[in-house]
């Protein structure tokens, strides 16, 4: 069975005060949650405050981004090694908020994911629609799009260290939420596209569901058979409630197969 996963992506919030609470509460249920991946995301500037809090646990951390190149005159970037100086073992990668927000198109997505892989980081390769996009019915399209994009541009194989949230774009930050069943669809078609290239990878591959991810839903999105785990927002910055997402995780490695 595939481990679950629950990533927090902070993006640009919490003090030094907010994030230290917040690492020392979840370090606190680590030993409660050894049957799933738990990950923070905070930002950059919390990284060194992460790898002294976090170190020895089996809590991961990782970056919200990177940049493909190694080192050079690229003002406000950060680099693979420099997030696993400071211990990063994941790193996002094509969040909707850096392909809308910043223009990062399918190929500086590839890079970067290229790059995550040469510093042996694992990437969180991120995919969705816009709301748009879905009541054209393009969904799928789009999906395959993004995730074949990746697939040529580092190989399946590599797809064994890789991560895939599946995130609506709809529903991140506005409260809403794909339904379960939404969701199992097109987790569904994603593990459908890999298999078309590797069986195993399909089948091993975790693939999380992000937006507008609660403690109230998680159960729901859990109980669905793609889904394993979730790249939580808003979520993730209440401590109580990201732990109370990480629980729902955790039972799902009970649940009957």
């Amino acid at each position: 069975m595939r481990k679950p996963m629950v990533a927090g992506n902070w993006k640009m919030n919490a003090s030094r005060v907010d994030a230290q609470g917040l690492m020392e509460a979840v370090k606190i249920e680590a030993g409660a949650l050894a049957a799933v991946d738990v990950v923070v995301l905070p930002s950059f500037v919390y990284l060194p405050l992460a790898q002294q809090l976090l170190e020895n646990t089996p809590i991961g951390w990782g970056g919200q981004n990177l940049y493909p190149g190694a080192s050079g005159a690229f003002t406000g970037e950060v680099s693979g090694s420099m997030l696993v100086e400071f211990g990063c073992q994941y790193v996002l990668v094509g969040h909707s908020e850096r392909r809308m927000i910043f223009n990062d198109d399918l190929n500086l997505v590839s890079a970067k994911l290229k790059a995550a892989l040469q510093y042996k980081l694992k990437p969180i390769l991120c995919l969705g629609e816009t709301l748009a996009e879905r009541e054209k019915n393009q969904t799928e399209s789009i999906i395959e799009q993004q995730l074949t994009s990746a697939i040529k541009a580092v190989g399946i194989e590599a797809f064994q260290n890789i991560i895939i949230a599946y995130e609506p774009v709809w529903a991140i930050g506005t409260g809403l939420t794909a339904t379960p069943e939404q969701a199992q669809n097109v987790h569904a078609f994603v593990r459908k596209i890999l298999a078309g290239h590797n069986i195993n990878v399909a089948n091993s591959m975790q693939i999380l569901y992000g937006g507008s991810v609660k403690a109230d839903n998680a159960a729901g999105l859990f109980g669905m058979t793609d889904i394993d785990g979730a790249l939580v927002g808003g979520a993730s910055l209440d401590a109580a409630s990201f732990l109370a997402i990480c629980h729902a995780a955790a039972k799902k490695v009970l649940m009957p197969v």
